[in-house]
């Protein structure tokens, strides 16, 4: 770059390159139209993906595959000294989690790779100097320290910080003498009249950023680029035909197309989402540690669910709806539908969100039997040594016990909680629990356990034709208890209840003794008897 710098000071060394410069009124939104639709999501491996950014890249996602179209993910890495460990692989792992996966990406490869920018420095370079050779870009010797004073003054003053632009008009005597000192400077990008723009979104905008920001640095004096510059330079060179990203960078795109026409570039169309925030209007915070999803699917919520939430709370589309699968989003997207109001998110709706993409899953016998598959880990991880009987994991046992309490649970983990873990271990019940509910305990388990009672267990726990259903045990327990004189219905149920499960409230008992069938229900009566 030094090298550069040196030969641009010589006299009529300024030839035009990367094309002709377009005018601004060419600068606005000349994409052709009948160009493949390519889209990227592009964050900054500097924290983990949360559910703002899995917005973003939905929407660009489902924009793309509504037009046949390729989603490309790159991660903009120039920033070296905020990197987090395991965040780029956190991006990608939960994107293919979510449903999305990219079609181009670090992990994936693609024909315009490679896609973390700190692998394509020598492209940012090239740009720099095409800028500087024509001029539309100078070397800047400023300090930090003058910077960070420039800032300081600035609040002081209560103004918006701004760089005075001091290196703007060096003469080449004093752009030579300062690189012999300082062989590395800072490249930054002469603004001007700034050219408007249709937002696909939010209408007609000129940002008139000359006047009230300075000339921004595109090139640090390490050889790294700034966004403004990496997101031009790859955009173009990726061959994007549309930038889908959120309204804090609808100021910035001013910038970005003075440098696409400094370039002599066609720029892409833009389209800028509204925020969206909590649903107090608050902005969502990485330092909110349940926003990022790896949370959400370490705590069994399904990617389908938090796709249709992010979607529901939104605009995009005909009408909110809870329920939308991918497909259905795809399908139903419309970007002319996107309004400028910012999305508020409530997350306390997810649960029900959840429900209702589980029920689905539960209905489709391939997904349910996957269900299955998850459940008996699940128990596993949960449970372990205090599994007695491994005949719980019989995936015809899990599968009845998902169907039972499909209606009632929000997440498959909700099946391992304290609540129900009378389904996969035994509960320490003793007689004497059971004698606090009723005086009677040996005459209920007589008539539900006797064989000399009218209500054997052949009868009352395998029904007739030897199929337990929740009617037919209903019908026999309130029959149970009419017999009874002097014990109310309600008691034998309670009773019922603690030996089965160890717990005062719970499903019905009729489906208890369904979902843990006749022989573990006699066994479980005659153990607390027998305490």
């Amino acid at each position: 770059m030094a090298v550069l710098l040196r030969t641009l000071l010589q006299p009529g060394r300024f030839p035009g390159v990367l094309g002709r410069s377009l005018g601004p009124r060419e600068a606005t939104l000349c994409t052709d139209s009948g160009a493949a639709v390519r889209v990227r999501f592009a964050p900054s491996p500097t924290g983990f993906l949360h559910l703002g950014g899995l917005r973003t890249a939905l929407y660009n996602y489902i924009f793309a595959k509504k037009h046949g179209g390729s989603f490309i993910l790159r991660l903009e890495d120039t920033d070296q000294t905020r990197l987090v460990p395991g965040a780029a692989d956190n991006i990608e792992d939960m994107l293919e989690w979510a449903g999305i996966p990219p079609d181009e990406s670090p992990r994936r490869g693609g024909p315009m790779g490679p896609y973390l920018q700190s692998q394509r420095l020598e492209l940012y370079a090239q740009a720099a100097e095409a800028l500087l050779k024509t001029g539309a870009a100078y070397p800047c010797f400023c300090s930090s320290q003058r910077l960070e004073l420039l800032k300081k003054e600035a609040l002081r003053s209560r103004q918006t910080p701004r760089y005075d632009n001091r290196c703007r008009n060096l003469s080449q005597g004093q752009v030579a003498q300062k690189l012999a000192k300082n062989p590395k400077p800072a490249i930054r990008f002469r603004l001007q009249e700034a050219p408007a723009f249709q937002d696909l979104v939010y209408g007609w905008n000129r940002h008139e950023v000359a006047s009230v920001e300075g000339d921004p640095v595109i090139l640090k004096s390490d050889g790294f680029p700034t966004y403004h510059l990496a997101c031009v330079v790859d955009d173009h060179h990726m061959g994007i035909s549309h930038v889908l990203r959120g309204s804090e960078w609808l100021v910035s795109t001013s910038k970005h197309l003075l440098l696409y026409q400094a370039l002599g570039w066609p720029p892409p169309r833009f389209a800028h989402l509204p925020l969206l925030l909590n649903k107090d209007g608050s902005k969502l915070s990485k330092r909110q540690g349940d926003i990022f999803l790896e949370n959400f699917a370490a705590a069994g919520f399904l990617p389908d669910a938090l796709l249709d939430i992010i979607t529901n709370c939104g605009s995009g589309f005909p009408e909110n709806q809870m329920g939308r699968t991918l497909p259905e989003l795809i399908a139903q997207f419309d970007l002319t539908r996107i309004t400028c109001h910012s999305a508020l998110l409530d997350l306390e709706k997810l649960p029900e969100f959840n429900r209702l993409h589980l029920r689905r899953l539960v209905s489709s016998e391939t997904q349910r039997h996957r269900l299955v598959g998850k459940l008996q880990v699940l128990v596993e991880e949960t449970f372990g040594s205090q599994l007695s009987d491994r005949a719980v994991l019989d995936p015809a046992y899990v599968e009845r016990t998902i169907l039972l309490r499909q209606d009632h649970i929000c997440r498959l983990q909700d099946l391992v909680s304290p609540a129900y873990s009378y389904l996969w271990t035994r509960p320490a019940v003793g007689r004497a629990q059971l004698g606090t509910i009723s005086e009677k305990v040996d005459e209920i388990a007589e008539h539900v356990l006797g064989p000399l009672t009218e209500w054997s267990s052949s009868r009352l726990l395998e029904g007739p034709g030897g199929n337990l259903t929740q009617d037919v045990l209903n019908a026999e327990l309130k029959k149970l208890s009419e017999g009874l004189a002097g014990t109310k219905h309600s008691n034998v149920m309670k009773l019922l209840r603690m030996a089965l499960s160890g717990q005062p409230q719970g499903p019905p008992v009729a489906e208890m003794m369904v979902s843990l069938g006749p022989k573990e229900v006699r066994e479980r009566i005659q153990k607390v008897l027998s305490s």
